[in-house]
């Protein structure tokens, strides 16, 4: 069997050019391919399209390529909580397609599963299907490119909008554990975007804190078949930040919880994989 494994975050990058798309896992902070991303920042790639649920947090996770100038034009569901991107969009140095977090994830799944399209009631009687949302500003803040309009159809009385598939030249996911041959394996909310990102891209490098050795992921523990991923590099654990940090006093004894609580000063909850 292939052995996918790579030496390094950077040789697993090496190939992706200047004006490639890129299908990302992740969802805020959770389950981004940081080192992916970090390599992809030193080789220097530039006029990238990203196809992500978010495009980074400010100067972290897709934003330091963001920040580098090297997104021309993003696809994504949720573009608030970045300044650096309202700011590239307003004057006109970012295209922005929007899309309905639902619509994004079926259409990157339709990618990958070879369906070029299919119809959903999301969007119906909004821009998002008439068209009209602001794709490219100029520098002086004038809208110069907006969505197009949608075709519509009924099944049994009820309007749908017809929305194309979504494929990337590079998928780029994390994983929590994956084997030689690129079986992969979510740590619980950092599945998100991952397996369809994985998907999409026609060629997927994973990035993946722990490898196994082929036949110790059971075939029921895969949650992205090897048969999607062409690149496996490790990575370890250390790097991931929580986006939003939240801690919580411990109760009193006059205070019972009904529920465990991290002990004062210590976060509520683990960072997610």
């Amino acid at each position: 069997m292939v052995d996918k494994v790579v030496g390094s975050a950077r040789e697993a990058v090496a190939d992706i050019g200047d004006g490639a798309t890129l299908a990302v896992g992740g969802f805020g902070l959770c389950g981004v391919p940081i080192r992916l991303i970090d390599a992809l920042l030193e080789k220097g790639s530039r006029d990238l399209t990203t196809i992500s649920n978010n495009c980074g947090v400010d100067d972290q996770a897709l934003g330091v390529l963001l920040y580098a100038g090297r997104i021309r034009r993003t696809i994504s569901s949720f573009v608030g909580g970045n300044k650096e991107l309202a700011r590239l969009y307003l004057s006109g140095e970012l295209e922005v397609e929007l899309t309905p977090q639902g619509t994004l994830a079926e259409r990157l799944r339709a990618g990958g599963a070879g369906i070029p399209a299919f119809y959903t009631p999301t969007g119906v009687g909004t821009m998002v299907a008439d068209g009209g949302i602001p794709v490219r500003y100029d520098a002086e803040g004038a809208v110069v490119e907006t969505s197009r309009p949608k075709e519509l159809r009924e099944f049994d009385g009820r309007q749908y909008v017809l929305e194309t598939a979504l494929t990337a030249d590079f998928g780029l996911v994390r994983a929590a554990v994956g084997d030689r041959h690129g079986n992969l394996v979510f740590h619980e909310s950092a599945m998100n975007f991952n397996p369809l990102a994985g998907m999409a891209g026609r060629v997927t490098i994973a990035e993946v804190e722990e490898l196994v050795e082929p036949g110790e992921i059971t075939p029921e523990q895969v949650h992205l078949p090897g048969v999607f991923v062409d690149r496996v590099v490790v990575v370890g654990p250390e790097g991931k930040k929580i986006e939003r940090r939240t801690t919580r006093p411990r109760p009193t004894a006059a205070e019972p919880s009904a529920a465990p609580l991290a002990a004062g000063g210590e976060e509520a909850t683990e960072e997610t994989r």
